[in-house]
């Protein structure tokens, strides 16, 4: 099985690290052309230079903060103008933003809100009508396995991703009948730059690949996942090898999840 992606045109969030970087690499070499939004300008430079470095050449990059409405409204429309309208959106921009209920202000729960929740809002706002008129669409949402079944501690991570997961349900309904398809990557233990900044957090000695290991064997599998594992399935989603699967939450995380 080859999963294609020629013709199309993906905008990934979150594209300059990590995850993001990972999927749009992916998207990339299957021969989709591939907008890359982050807030950061120079490790989004550095992702859509090594992308571009690959045949093809078809990665851009877009300086976006998601939480401003007024930029997601903008970069859309340049996105549609220079690389043509959104086949494949990934909303993929996001933090785990955890702590003691009651220590969560108002300021931390709408900031959190608009990263996660408002930004994935905005952009299928943007691109659904078209994907629908042209029959033919995918979004993938980017959340956590903490939306199935939040631990104590988890909010506002877990809550705002749980709102992505309905929101994945109500757009794959309303997409259906016109093969727009809209399913969830839920994340687990992955090597992503979260990881790397709770390394250098930890003062921990130790290398980052050690360090890494450490953390993986607890998880059934006995280590974490690669970025470029949960690339693959996103490709396989973005893909017409999917073209059956919808209003999916598919679990990344080693089996570690005891919900399905």
């Amino acid at each position: 099985m080859e999963c294609r992606l020629d013709g199309k045109t993906a905008l990934v969030t979150g594209a300059s690290l990590g995850l993001g970087r990972a999927m749009a690499t992916a998207f990339h070499a299957a021969g989709a052309k591939v907008a890359l939004l982050a807030r950061r300008e120079e490790p989004l430079e550095a992702t859509r230079a090594a992308i571009n470095e690959q045949p093809g050449g078809g990665a851009r990059a877009y300086v976006c903060d998601v939480t401003d409405a007024a930029q997601i409204e903008a970069t859309h429309a340049k996105v549609v103008h220079e690389l043509g309208a959104v086949d494949i959106l990934v909303n993929n921009a996001g933090q785990s933003q955890t702590g003691a209920f009651e220590d969560i202000t108002d300021a931390v729960w709408q900031a959190d809100l608009d990263l996660k929740l408002f930004a994935a809002i905005r952009l299928a706002r943007l691109a659904f009508p078209g994907m629908k008129a042209r029959r033919w669409g995918r979004i993938i949402n980017v959340l956590n396995t903490a939306a199935k079944a939040p631990p104590p501690g988890s909010a506002p991570t877990s809550v705002s991703r749980a709102a992505g997961m309905a929101l994945t349900k109500v757009l794959s309904g309303e997409g259906a009948p016109h093969n727009v398809l809209v399913n969830a990557l839920m994340i687990g233990s992955i090597k992503s730059d979260q990881i790397r900044r709770a390394w250098a957090a930890s003062g921990s000695n130790a290398p980052l690949d050690d360090f890494t290991a450490d953390a993986g064997k607890r998880l059934p599998m006995g280590r974490m996942g690669e970025a470029e594992e949960c690339a693959n399935v996103a490709l396989f989603l973005a893909s017409d090898a999917a073209s059956y699967v919808t209003g999916c939450a598919i679990n990344m995380d080693g089996g570690l999840s005891r919900v399905v």
